[in-house]
């Protein structure tokens, strides 16, 4: 199982009662951040999933509603008693920018691996301490800016008549199921003789603080979760979206439609937007898989089967 929580939905300022922009994504343990605004870590502390076991933070880009939360975050990981390295990724200028805001989160207990990433579109990149694969897409901002997509792999279907004609005791199924060797009486069994064919593993993608552009959907194609902003729901907002490189409703619900996604959550909301839920009809007409996200929304990914 995967989980997916939307801990902050501002953009802009934060507001009584929504945090800013992050996202989690927790997988076997292990966690992924996206984006760090004002006040993560209130929210995520409210929410309950913990803060050891954050082992990357990725950064969309420089802008203050999205990192300036991260030292104190970067405080509360290390008074949580964590020591294994942790692995920021971001854009150009993230070591400069990270020199600065590590001034006031010095002696953490743990070391940082800085990831700059150069402003190219990077595919499936292991995150290290994890069983998660990290994509980015160059987005259009008024600064380098990144759409992520968080991935797992899957194994094929473990063959139990393959498996038994074998003659392989039991206890080693387990190993070649887990993609391990095994040796049993001088012969060598390999994964592919039990498996069937790889199968899709869970991916969702995330993309804020852009104009829709062309690249998109085929870079969030197929995601089981697409969390995209919505800065304004009213259609009639859209040159104001546009002069100041952000979208609409109704760009994030084609660009789900487009993608071929199972659900589209919106976010990054404009403080002048009360209610969010009032203007989802819009995009639901173009995707009706679309949700209003709020802070703290949680989501389980599950096989089925």
């Amino acid at each position: 199982m995967m989980d997916i929580c939307l801990l902050g939905t501002g953009g802009m300022m934060p507001l009584h009662n929504r945090y800013l922009t992050a996202l989690l994504c927790r997988y076997k343990g292990n966690m992924v951040l996206i984006d760090c605004g004002e006040g993560t870590q209130v929210t995520l502390n409210l929410q309950g999933w913990g803060f050891k076991s954050i082992d990357a933070i990725c950064f969309t880009h420089y802008h203050a509603d999205h990192i300036s939360g991260l030292p104190g975050l970067l405080w509360a990981i290390s008074n949580a008693g964590r020591t294994e390295e942790i692995t920021i990724y971001g854009p150009p200028e993230l070591e400069r920018i990270l020199t600065g805001l590590l001034v006031i989160a010095y002696d953490l207990g743990f070391p940082i691996k800085i990831v700059e990433l150069e402003y190219r579109e990077y595919n499936e990149m292991p995150i290290p301490g994890t069983e998660m694969f990290l994509s980015c897409l160059p987005l259009k901002h008024g600064k380098p800016c990144f759409a992520y997509s968080i991935s797992t792999k899957r194994g094929g279907k473990f063959d139990l008549e393959r498996a038994e004609a074998l003659n392989l005791p039991k206890r080693l199924w387990g190993e070649l199921q887990g993609g391990n060797e095994a040796l049993f009486e001088g012969r060598r069994y390999t994964p592919d003789m039990v498996l069937g064919p790889e199968r899709e593993g869970f991916k969702i993608a995330y993309c804020t603080d852009t104009r829709p552009v062309k690249t998109i959907p085929a870079f969030i194609n197929g995601a089981d979760l697409f969390i995209c902003e919505g800065l304004y729901g009213d259609p009639e907002k859209a040159e104001r979206a546009r002069s100041h490189m952000h979208m609409i409703y109704q760009e994030a619900a084609r660009l789900a439609r487009e993608g071929d996604v199972k659900a589209l959550w919106l976010t990054h909301y404009s403080p002048a937007m009360i209610n969010p839920k009032e203007f989802l009809g819009v995009a639901r007409a173009i995707f009706p898989g679309a949700a209003a996200g709020y802070d703290r929304i949680t989501k389980t990914l599950d096989f089925g089967d």
